[in-house]
């Protein structure tokens, strides 16, 4: 009965470590954070210091909402924290924003979503 109980231990912490690698919910949040940022903020628009500070503030609720919502509701592991930076950093790269916004943007975003996963 003993090996039974192993068996199922087992099982549970193969499905435990494979969701601790499953990113799937992060790269569709990070989709949509680049999605949204492209639309609300194009690259070649950062350059229009009025009407970038504007977007920015209607961009910034419109995230912040979305990625503390994600954030309390997944509990990212640094893994997928550290997924989901990497995949909007080189998304808005490949967009052609400026390298030092991308920085910027991927930290605090990054922290943002730490903190409410942290968040009790």
């Amino acid at each position: 009965m003993g090996s039974i109980g192993w068996a199922n231990a087992g099982e549970c912490t193969l499905a435990t470590v494979l969701g601790w690698f499953d990113t799937a919910e992060v790269d569709r949040l990070a989709d949509s954070v680049v999605a949204e940022m492209m639309k609300r903020v194009p690259p070649n628009s950062l350059s229009e210091t009025r009407t970038t500070t504007k977007r920015f503030g209607r961009m910034t609720e419109v995230l912040s909402d979305q990625v503390r919502a994600f954030g309390r509701a997944q509990r990212p592991n640094f893994y997928k924290r550290a997924r989901l930076g990497n995949r909007v950093k080189w998304a808005l790269k490949d967009a052609g924003y400026p390298e030092p916004f991308i920085d910027a943007f991927t930290s605090e975003l990054v922290t943002l979503v730490t903190v409410a996963a942290k968040a009790k």
